[in-house]
């Protein structure tokens, strides 16, 4: 009989090793290894009676007609944005969110949403399986989001296999959602539901399953403590699509934004305002993002940024005061406080503004997260506005990515975020210099930053000199 050898994997990368430490080597996660007792091995190598047996698979030129993909929409405009246009017959898609970030309730919507879409009589109905929540309690949901005749079946179940001969049996249902797949597990491994070789085999079940009989599946995963998806980095892997559902905590809204996806954009993003009712859809995020803007602030500049295909309009505030420590405070929510220290380092040596002995916050309002480098000259709008105690000049957008040296470089779609800037009734635009063969369709009064100097030169000398001027001696 052939001894059965154990290995450790860690619970946050899915890394194994022959034996337990303390600390992963491969992520430095600490007390995350465990023991695992591995599936039994495939049969070794290819002998002479297996390549009999192989079937010759066959190749197809480039050039030729394919089939596009059917799509499912579900009724929720946002969620098939981010879909790429809805559901795809046999598709993965894996929803990661932080705790109570309102996960459940988005694809309870979802399958409300997916069932009113197929109409009476249009097949079965949309089937929710949850493995953490009681059937009362989903519900309890239902009925406080007014979803009582949503055509929408509810089970608690925590085995594949159970689940499989389910699914298994009659017409499949256009779409299954699992929540989530970290309490799944599969009786043939003895290790425990959540741990990373019933994760890896949980999902790679349900995706044989939900592409052999046709259905979409929608699992729903886990974080860690950093905001990764739980789980082997091989799920992220096997799966069609990764949306994140992220959101603030005490802030209303929330971001559905796709990570990947193999049937249409990826980094598209959906807006939704969550209520006492559930989720509702942000036809236009700039105007809701901007809501309490005051054009008269000093430290306040409205940056056009995108996500994803769509423009959004968003306020970036910026606030500098004395430090009364030797190593002063850099606070940043909402965007990436390496950037912020880079722009402060061109700020001082290129321009001559300091702010050695000051502390910098930054944030970026309604708890959106910018991650584009198009967003580095209205921070450093928003940054010498605060430090000047002068407000930017009022109807102005600000954008543009800022070099070591100082220059303002241009960024991708510049009209497309001139054009929501005029919807929204802005009268200016701080951009980067344009090309010489490319002329700007627009209304807006457009003034073009070369330089970090350029802009610092919009507000007054008087105002300059309270912040004191470095050696360099950048014009002001």
């Amino acid at each position: 009989m052939v001894k059965t050898q154990t290995r450790y994997a860690c619970q946050s990368c899915g890394a194994s090793s022959a034996r337990w430490s303390g600390r992963c080597e491969s992520c430095g996660e600490w007390n995350s290894i465990i023991e695992e007792t591995p599936r039994e091995a495939a049969p070794g190598g290819l002998g002479t009676g297996a390549r009999r047996r192989a079937k010759r698979i066959d190749f197809v030129p480039v050039q030729g007609k394919s089939k596009p993909e059917p799509r499912r929409p579900s009724g929720l405009a946002e969620f098939d944005r981010v879909c790429g246009g809805g559901l795809v017959p046999g598709s993965a898609v894996l929803v990661g969110g932080e705790p109570g970030v309102g996960k459940s309730t988005l694809l309870l919507q979802v399958a409300a949403a997916l069932g009113a879409a197929g109409g009476p009589g249009g097949g079965p109905p949309i089937a929710y399986i949850s493995g953490e929540e009681a059937v009362d309690q989903l519900r309890l949901r239902a009925h406080r989001m007014g979803l009582e005749g949503a055509r929408v079946v509810f089970a608690a179940a925590t085995s594949v296999r159970d689940i499989a001969a389910t699914l298994e049996d009659g017409d499949p249902p256009a779409a299954v959602i699992l929540d989530s797949i970290q309490t799944l597990y599969v009786d043939t491994l003895d290790s425990a539901p959540g741990t990373v070789s019933q994760v890896r085999a949980c999902a790679q079940e349900m995706i044989r399953l939900a592409k052999r009989r046709g259905f979409a599946v929608l699992l729903v995963g886990h974080v860690t403590k950093d905001g990764q998806l739980a789980g082997p980095k091989v799920l992220e892997h096997m799966v069609d699509t990764v949306l994140t559902f992220e959101g603030e905590r005490g802030h209303p809204f929330r971001i559905l934004r796709a990570t990947k996806n193999r049937f249409g954009p990826s980094d598209e993003i959906g807006v939704f305002e969550m209520t006492d009712a559930g989720l509702h859809e942000v036809a236009n995020p700039s105007a809701l993002f901007l809501g309490d803007h005051q054009d008269q602030v000093a430290g306040a500049a409205v940056f056009a940024g995108i996500e994803g295909t769509r423009p959004v309009l968003v306020e970036i505030q910026a606030l500098s005061s004395p430090s009364p420590q030797a190593t002063p405070r850099r606070a940043v929510v909402g965007w990436d406080s390496g950037r912020l220290a880079m722009v402060l380092a061109v700020l001082e040596a290129r321009c001559g503004l300091v702010f050695a002995g000051k502390e910098v916050y930054l944030n970026v309002a309604g708890g959106l997260r910018i991650g584009e480098p198009a967003a580095d000259l209205a921070v450093a709008a928003a940054l010498v506005s605060a430090a000047c105690d002068q407000p930017v000049p009022p109807g102005t957008v600000v954008f543009g990515e800022i070099g070591l040296s100082g220059e303002v470089r241009p960024v991708g779609r510049s009209e497309v975020r001139l054009k929501e800037a005029a919807k929204l009734g802005f009268k200016r635009a701080l951009v980067p210099p344009r090309r010489r063969d490319r002329k700007r369709a627009t209304k807006l009064e457009i003034q073009e930053i070369a330089h970090l100097n350029d802009l610092v030169a919009l507000f007054a000398p008087s105002a300059l000199r309270r912040i004191g001027r470095g050696p360099s001696g950048g014009s002001g």
